[in-house]
């Protein structure tokens, strides 16, 4: 996006994920906030931001600009007592469910939304099939055009990176299955996102 510090693959779905949040959001939650780039973007479509990651420098990073309607907090969104439980409109997730297990992530992210609310992931997964490659490839081009635009692809510093363990149709299924209902579409950079509706009654 424009006026952005920096750019990666993350930062370019930045957009996308400000596009899903609902009208009148109350209460949003960046999960895996990092330096804080995407929790002070939905600053201007919620009431109030929370921002949670469980690297203190990360989190360092992120309070040396922090808007009057964000909160960063240093802790693990995997621990049910870390957070409050269904508690947010509008949950985000950018390159978090893959450094642990996806069912594990999945479940604790589904709890943090409220009944009503909604649950963006955007996540990683590698190649397994030649088709899986062949669409990796087409990105390529792409990444390259970006990364000269926005003057080559940087990430902030000490942020903790990790290779996605799943493959495509592995992430796919799974994502299916734990998020029934969900809209989840493989994007050109290396990224795929997944769009969850959590009813009223709080369930799927």
């Amino acid at each position: 996006m424009a006026g952005d510090p920096y750019w990666n693959h993350n930062v370019h779905y930045h957009r996308a994920v400000l596009a899903t949040v609902p009208d009148g959001c109350r209460t949003a939650l960046d999960v895996g906030c990092g330096d804080g780039l995407l929790a002070r973007k939905l600053a201007a479509r919620a009431r109030t931001v929370t921002g949670v990651d469980r690297s203190p420098e990360m989190i360092r990073q992120a309070r040396a600009w922090q808007p009057r309607n964000v909160t960063f907090v240093q802790a693990d969104y995997l621990d049910s007592a870390a957070l409050p439980q269904s508690a947010y409109a509008f949950v985000s997730a950018v390159a978090v469910v893959h450094h642990t297990r996806f069912g594990d992530a999945i479940g604790a992210l589904t709890r943090l939304v409220a009944p009503g609310g909604r649950l963006v992931v955007v996540g990683l997964a590698r190649n397994e099939t030649p088709l899986d490659r062949a669409i990796s490839a087409c990105g390529l081009p792409a990444s390259l055009a970006y990364a000269r635009v926005h003057g080559g692809k940087r990430s902030p510093a000490d942020m903790p990176m990790e290779d996605p363990p799943m493959h495509w149709g592995e992430v796919r299924e799974a994502a299916h299955r734990l998020l029934p209902g969900c809209r989840y579409r493989r994007r050109l950079l290396w990224r795929y996102i997944a769009v969850w509706d959590k009813t009223q009654q709080g369930g799927p």
